[in-house]
């Protein structure tokens, strides 16, 4: 947040004394708050600089009306950093139970949200300008699609869809309409993140040989019992256009990421993140090959994500990405996290590495972070709230730090990852054309696009 006695600009015409007070109580910030957060002085100071130049002060009747489509934790949450920034009017939701909490949650003064069963119905609220998709990933298409012909902006949580086909055509769908979509890769705007990625890209590392992404591993459980459905849930809506099955708890809600019909397991859960930032980092649109080895199988009747995996890609100009899943909190015998987190990110260049994730950023040799990058260094995207840049741009109608086509090419990171663990073949990548080429190609892409069950297939949302 801007500093209220930083001077916006040094030449202002405050008298020297006053001015020099205002940079000694800076400094002292810059000092104080590079001490808290672990980073480097230099950066702490364009930070705040950077903050206090361009202060965002929205008018007051400047509050967009939401509509929060899946009310489960994630997208409660999502809702609740929204309504910072705007007014959540309508709430949507197949399961009863997570609709009246939701309702309960978003009442002010008394005045309680629309409630819906039916997210179509939703989008029609005439006080409706944008939506916080919170659904299971299988959702996640449908619904966006839905909003960008509405007219609607969308925070769409991440991974933005189920498969590679989705996503084109979610990015289209957002350039047809013109709306604004941000999709929920918040490390983007994590100032550790941007830091890491930064000094990558601008060879602090020396030449950059590889990127090593650790991802919590996956669940490993099973066979799993039908059950009956529970009072209040539309089981068949809630499945939408994955196969339909018998009703089984660990299916449903906070479980669905491990079931292939879905999601992707942690691949696309976490690996959504991290490989977001990898991608940030190398700056190529996507590696060239890419294959797999499963560390375990599925139970019979269980979870059918594989839970423990390597994944491996090279780029055409040779950087490798190794992801790996952990369930430890060492890596190759160095403890990278004191504080447990045992997932993040690693680069590793010629002169050495930097290891960073939501709690830490460290070098092999401190020095690495502390000094500065020169003047006309490559800078990164800005962004230090990734709510509050969604509604910046909802203003602005600029693109946000993580738009469709960014949302599109990190996931699609993780879908060919999938890809290659799931037909255990070594895959190559044609970015371009968005399919695998040659050898193992015919049976890659089949996995490029998924049969959707009518009527919740394409159709629904037109």
């Amino acid at each position: 947040m801007p500093h209220p006695e930083i001077p916006v600009r040094p030449d202002s015409a405050a008298p020297l004394r006053d001015f020099q007070i205002s940079r000694r109580k800076f400094i002292q910030r810059v000092a104080t708050l590079a001490a808290l957060t672990g980073l480097p002085g230099w950066f702490v100071e364009r930070q705040l600089l950077s903050a206090a130049e361009v202060p965002k002060v929205p008018a007051p009747n400047d509050r967009p009306g939401l509509a929060l489509i899946g009310c489960g934790g994630m997208g409660s949450w999502d809702a609740v950093l929204a309504s910072e920034f705007g007014d959540v009017i309508a709430v949507c939701d197949v399961d009863a139970d997570h609709l009246a909490a939701a309702v309960q949650k978003f009442t002010v003064g008394g005045k309680a949200p629309a409630a819906f069963r039916d997210f179509r119905k939703a989008l029609e609220h005439p006080g409706v300008h944008a939506i916080v998709n919170g659904t299971p990933d299988h959702w996640h298409t449908l619904v966006n699609l839905a909003a960008a012909r509405a007219g609607k902006d969308v925070y769409a949580e991440k991974p933005l869809t189920l498969t590679v086909d989705e996503g084109r055509r979610v990015v289209d769908a957002v350039r047809k309409h013109r709306i604004v979509l941000q999709t929920g890769t918040q490390q983007r705007s994590n100032v550790r993140f941007r830091l890491a990625c930064e000094l990558t890209r601008n060879g602090r590392l020396g030449k950059l040989q590889r990127v090593e992404v650790f991802l919590p591993a996956g669940l490993r459980e099973g066979p799993f019992p039908t059950a009956p459905v529970p009072a209040g849930l539309n089981w068949d809506f809630w499945q939408g256009q994955a196969p339909q099955t018998a009703y089984v708890q660990q299916r449903c809600h906070a479980y669905f990421r491990y079931w292939y019909d879905y999601s992707g397991g942690t691949v696309t859960d976490w690996g959504a993140h991290h490989n977001d930032i990898a991608y940030w980092g190398i700056g190529l649109l996507a590696p060239r090959e890419v294959e797999a080895k499963a560390l375990s199988e599925p139970i019979p009747g269980g979870y059918t994500a594989i839970a423990d995996y390597e994944l491996n890609y090279t780029y055409a100009n040779g950087i490798a990405l190794h992801v790996r899943s952990t369930r430890d909190d060492r890596i190759d015998g160095e403890r990278l996290h004191p504080e447990g987190q045992h997932h993040g990110i690693r680069f590793v260049g010629t002169d050495g590495w930097i290891w960073v994730n939501r709690q830490e950023i460290k070098a092999s040799d401190p020095e690495l972070l502390k000094a500065p990058l020169p003047e006309k260094a490559v800078r990164l995207p800005v962004s230090d709230n990734h709510m509050g840049n969604f509604f910046d741009c909802i203003r602005s109608r600029q693109a946000p730090i993580c738009d469709a086509e960014t949302g599109h090419r990190s996931a699609t990171m993780c879908h060919i990852g999938n890809i290659a663990l799931r037909t255990g073949k070594k895959l190559v990548w044609d970015a371009d054309r968005e399919k695998f080429t040659g050898a193992n190609a015919h049976e890659a892409n089949r996995f490029l696009k998924r049969k959707m069950r009518k009527p919740y297939d394409y159709g629904f949302v037109d």
